[in-house]
């Protein structure tokens, strides 16, 4: 029997007193995940438990069986390799974010607030070549990576991630990047500089570089589990774990990342990839974005979207029984935009009965989906 682990990012959230307490998970109508709990099982787990920071590269690892001492301690050096790159031994990498910043200097927008996705990539043509040894690479939207020779002093550096830091300044909040690096300074502020034309209403823009990584091997998919992986996505973030693992990985078209991707096409190619592997891997990132801009019934109508879209399709064409696992990875609260490492919700399933499930933890998930039913 096959396996299908739905990865919805960001899927634990707030009660809110509005909707009688609901959370957004709760709020949405998802009619074909309701049948899924009545054939499975439902219940709340941390994935994160508490020995991992609440951040998509280390719980989504764990979901897929890698353990916490072959985790990289960032992820930047994961999306280098979804976009077909690589860096030596010597080198070192950084995810680097648009960031929106007021007139006193303070952090009002981690990911490019105010700027849609054309100007976002204007702005990081105009942030290319700045230096030639700090080499520039646009992911998407407001999504950065920066490649330079390895420095102890930057590798050691502690930078809070921008989207825990809105209302921080952003002098502090980078000051030891900066004094840990002239080069690194001198990019910034040349940057700073560069983006002056995109300033509007007391907001101008720069780059916030943060979660530092070097080159880092994972073990294989198969040799964890001995069995064959694909994976469908559009984050950088997955698809770096995707090919790190050595799993073919699948962006389907018109994929965005965001609530607005396109979840017939994710259907489609989820239901290809289950044609051909023993387990598959479909990523969901816009509940995940949707709750960092406060958007709590942009999160619901995204998740129903998930459950109609996608879901209804993959039940009714699926050629054989699955196992399903639906869970978040973490929690992203729609009401501070953060990550918490609270419980998530998880949905299990055979889906032809067979197996009665119920999960008490992530090692469970794992077994479920790694093992064949009895």
């Amino acid at each position: 029997m096959r396996s299908l682990l739905v990865i919805i990012d960001g899927l634990g959230d707030d009660s809110f007193a509005a909707w009688q307490g609901k959370s957004p998970f709760e709020k949405a109508v998802h009619k074909n995940i309701d049948e899924l709990i009545y054939k499975g099982s439902f219940q709340q787990l941390s994935i994160c438990e508490n020995d991992l920071v609440p951040e998509s590269c280390s719980c989504i690892l764990r979901l897929l069986g890698v353990d916490k001492k072959d985790m990289p301690q960032n992820r930047a050096y994961l999306e280098l390799l979804a976009n077909g790159r690589d860096v030596s031994e010597y080198e070192m990498v950084l995810r680097c974010n648009l960031v929106a910043v007021d007139e006193a200097g303070y952090l009002v927008g981690f990911n490019g607030a105010g700027l849609n996705a054309s100007q976002m990539e204007e702005a990081a043509k105009l942030c290319d070549g700045i230096l030639k040894d700090i080499e520039f690479i646009h992911l998407s939207e407001y999504r950065n990576l920066l490649i330079m020779s390895k420095e102890a002093k930057v590798l050691n550096c502690k930078i809070k991630p921008p989207h825990e830091s809105v209302g921080e300044h952003l002098e502090e909040l980078l000051a030891d990047l900066k004094n840990s690096s002239l080069a690194v300074k001198y990019f910034l502020q040349e940057a700073e500089a560069r983006l002056k034309s995109f300033s509007h209403d007391g907001v101008h823009y720069a780059l916030y570089p943060w979660g530092v990584s070097a080159r880092q091997s994972l073990p294989s998919f198969y040799n964890l589990h001995k069995l064959r992986g694909g994976v469908v996505c559009k984050a950088e973030i997955v698809r770096g774990i995707g090919k790190a693992l050595g799993m073919e990985v699948l962006v389907p078209k018109n994929a965005t990342g965001d609530v607005d991707t396109d979840l017939t096409a994710k259907a489609e190619a989820t239901l290809e990839l289950l044609q051909q592997y023993d387990f598959v891997v479909a990523h969901f990132n816009g509940t995940d974005e949707a709750a960092h801009r406060y958007d709590a019934l942009g999160k619901v109508a995204f998740l129903e979207r998930i459950d109609r879209e996608f879901l209804g399709k993959v039940l009714s064409e699926a050629r054989e029984p699955l196992k399903i696992v639906i869970c978040g990875d973490h929690v992203t609260s729609s009401v501070t935009g953060k990550h918490d490492s609270g419980a998530v919700p998880v949905v299990a399933v055979c889906t032809d009965g067979s197996v009665a499930v119920k999960l008490e933890n992530y090692q469970d998930i794992i077994k479920f989906l790694m093992k064949e039913c009895d």
